[in-house]
């Protein structure tokens, strides 16, 4: 085994026995494991094509939310909850990947635009589709006959399995081909296709397979809160966040979003704690100094030439 498998495989195991040492603790405890977890899994999914691919996506939040309409309609209807899930995850990659084939045309600012657009779009339709999602009024889930530790427990271990398994993908693709045509998509996407790169191909692929663990993502967040309304599931935040945390962690690198994504927990914690009427502001000021600043993350150099 390579030295960069060594490395990428020690750092999902050694983040999987920290979240798997969080499923014995108190309740307070695994709710902040079950978001650290689901934020593991959504800015590693954005990773794939904003970071490896170099496509600055906006869509988590449309994602995300389909997800959760996904799982919790099919709920309603009867299906038994971990199929739902499932089914979210299909949901979300098919309709990325109807998307993907018009929007994937732009690049830069052009894909930036249009992907936000897209949350903007199923935010509406979730809203205005009454008879279908509830409209502004949501929708709610059965409660679950079990005590709320159970549950805790329940969520937090389907939200960790998801960050390991999207961390997982995330290793398989950095260094399989179409982590390489993606690394030459993010270089020189017009060199790439004179190469015989199939770069639609590959983009898109990527495009489907980060919105299918978003749309996962969403669904388990959905069944862990019992309701859901299209301003709570389409919130751009859930756009923004993902964005911030691979930033941070070092955008393009499979360790990145994870250690972005405790470090973010982390400063989203104290703020919200100490500056709650103003968190929004100084999260939009945090993306400003990055992207400034560090560009590459906190960890983005070394990540790369350790695995390079």
């Amino acid at each position: 085994m390579s030295e960069r498998w060594m490395v990428g495989f020690a750092t999902t195991a050694a983040i999987g026995a920290a979240l798997g040492l969080l499923y014995w603790a108190g309740a307070y405890e695994l709710r902040l494991g079950t978001i650290l977890a689901m934020y593991i899994a959504l800015a590693t999914g954005w990773n794939l094509i904003g970071g490896m691919a170099g496509y600055p996506s906006f869509a988590t939040a449309a994602f995300f939310g389909l997800g959760a309409y996904a799982g919790t309609l099919t709920q309603v209807k009867g299906v038994p909850m971990v199929l739902a899930w499932t089914f979210a995850a299909v949901v979300a990659a098919t309709v990325a990947l109807a998307i993907g084939w018009i929007v994937l045309r732009l690049r830069g600012h052009y894909f930036a635009i249009a992907s936000f657009a897209v949350v903007i779009v199923l935010r509406e339709v979730a809203t205005n589709w009454t008879g279908l999602t509830g409209g502004g009024m949501g929708v709610s889930l059965p409660m679950l006959q079990s005590s709320m530790l159970a549950q805790a427990r329940l969520f937090f271990a389907a939200q960790a399995v998801l960050a390991a398994l999207a961390v997982a993908i995330s290793l398989f693709v950095a260094y399989s081909k179409l982590g390489f045509a993606l690394g030459c998509i993010r270089q020189n996407e017009s060199a790439a296709g004179m190469l015989g790169l199939d770069a639609r191909r590959a983009k898109t692929a990527a495009f489907c397979i980060s919105s299918a663990i978003t749309g996962a993502a969403g669904a388990i967040y959905a069944s862990s809160i019992f309701y859901i309304d299209p301003s709570d599931v389409f919130d751009i935040l859930l756009s923004v966040k993902p964005i911030i945390m691979a930033m941070l962690g070092g955008a393009g690198t499979v360790a990145g979003p994870i250690l972005g994504a405790t470090l973010f927990m982390i400063l989203e914690q104290t703020v919200w704690a100490n500056f709650l009427s103003v968190h929004s502001a100084i999260l939009g000021a945090l993306v400003v100094v990055i992207a400034m600043f560090v560009p590459r993350g906190l960890f983005g150099r070394r990540l790369r030439r350790r695995l390079a």
